[in-house]
């Protein structure tokens, strides 16, 4: 990472799924590593499952907390069609980090819309190298579903040049005692993921 250019990490999914808790911990590592940090969240309906992101940006200076379109360098979604809803926001030359989860909106609940049924083959077909991962089948192999989030910033934490040593630092300041262990194992489990 240069120390002279900043950096745009758009997180998105819905409500419920830990995106506020990622996005302070991703700011948090990035101020502690010395960075200028500027974030920003969008909760829209977030307690009905509605759609929530959070545009994350850091570098040497920065002056405003919103993303433009086409300059996430790294775009991570907790759902699939948040995914592509937030294509806009991604360079060309952009990552994608992919929950391989859906969650059905209200409309479709309701018959007024369905949900495509080839999201994941619209994503690798805008960017072939995303990295699709089954979030909660990991979450669940690690014996609590609710690390999801943490999993990702294990796997976003292989993307950018900020050592593991800052995340565990920050993860244990920010979770209750109880949650530290399992939380640190995920994210451990998300950096082995991101390697293989």
């Amino acid at each position: 990472m240069s120390e002279d250019r900043v950096y745009n990490v758009l997180i998105v999914g819905v409500g419920g799924q830990g995106i506020i808790l990622a996005s302070d911990v991703l700011g948090k590592v990035a101020a502690r590593h010395g960075y200028d940090v500027k974030k920003n969240e969008i909760h829209g309906m977030a307690q009905r499952g509605g759609s929530v992101s959070s545009h994350v940006r850091f570098g040497k200076t920065v002056s405003s907390p919103i993303i433009k379109m086409g300059e996430a360098d790294v775009l991570l979604s907790f759902e699939q069609i948040e995914t592509l809803r937030y294509f806009p926001f991604l360079s060309v030359d952009g990552n994608v980090i992919v929950n391989d989860q859906k969650i059905l909106p209200p409309a479709v609940f309701t018959g007024k819309q369905e949900y495509p049924p080839d999201v994941l083959e619209r994503i690798r077909e805008k960017v072939p190298n995303a990295v699709v991962v089954d979030g909660i089948h990991v979450a669940e192999n690690l014996g609590n579903p609710r690390v999801v989030n943490v999993i990702f910033l294990g796997i976003l934490s292989k993307y950018l040049d900020i050592p593991a040593s800052t995340y565990e630092e920050v993860l244990k300041e920010s979770l209750k005692p109880k949650l530290v262990d399992i939380n640190l194992k995920a994210f451990h489990e998300g950096r082995a993921l991101a390697a293989s």
